[in-house]
């Protein structure tokens, strides 16, 4: 997340700079309440965005983002109903950019309502279809819904557009278990040891498909690293 916010605000900088005349009243607060956001003061963010969004002299492109950056604090408050209406207006005021479907679908998933999750995912790729993180989040979705080829389908998209991704490998990997496919489950966790050698659930998860593999010796070998790693392992 901290990777899109640097690129968003970013691009919200830039936009303000380009398109607006130097101390725009509504502009200044758009450019205030993203840092507000940035340092996690949530409640100062969305007061800035408010005042900016209700100045009337707000750039569309600029106007995206403030609704966009207040939908992003109302989903760290935890009030879902207005992020996903925040969202919403950021996606109904023009610009044909992605990130704020794919933050609506992060909010859905919260919300449980993984149908609607997936087709704002789904939105945000056609838009970018190099955007690593809604196919993960997509897959995520996927796998909630207990659709796993379509989910590992989304994870190996990741794995290609992001290789160094752990995490997908992982839970690719956890994919493969439930299917029984316990070789490919092997490699993908070996894979993300690889990639991030103290992930603890990554050997938990190993050692549990050597397991079903019957090879014992191995699986608490596994076993034994993931506990050296993370106590709480169980």
């Amino acid at each position: 997340m901290k990777r899109i916010m640097r690129i968003t605000l970013l691009f919200l900088c830039l936009t303000i700079c380009v398109t607006s005349p130097a101390g725009a009243g509504g502009d200044d607060d758009a450019d205030e309440g993203a840092y507000a956001l940035d340092r996690g003061d949530y409640d100062e963010a969305i007061r800035l965005f408010t005042k900016a969004i209700e100045s009337g002299d707000l750039h569309p492109v600029t106007l995206y983002a403030a609704y966009n950056f207040r939908g992003k604090a109302w989903d760290h408050k935890g009030d879902y109903d207005r992020a996903i209406s925040d969202f919403t207006k950021a996606i109904e005021s023009g610009p044909s950019i992605s990130i704020a479907y794919y933050n609506r679908g992060n909010v859905w998933g919260r919300k449980g309502d993984y149908d609607k999750a997936i087709a704002d995912y789904t939105k945000a790729i056609e838009f970018s279809p190099k955007y690593d993180d809604a196919y993960y989040s997509r897959a995520l979705a996927w796998g909630m819904k207990r659709d796993y080829v379509q989910a590992i389908a989304d994870y190996t998209k990741v794995i290609e557009l992001a290789p160094k991704n752990a995490k997908a490998y992982y839970f690719r990997g956890t994919l493969w278990g439930a299917k029984g496919d316990y070789d490919k489950a092997i490699a993908d966790y070996t894979k993300a040891i690889e990639l991030d050698p103290k992930y603890a659930k990554a050997y938990s998860k190993r050692a549990a498909a050597w397991d079903k593999k019957g090879h014992h010796d191995k699986a608490k070998a596994d076993f034994d690293k993931a506990k050296e790693i993370d106590p709480s392992i169980h």
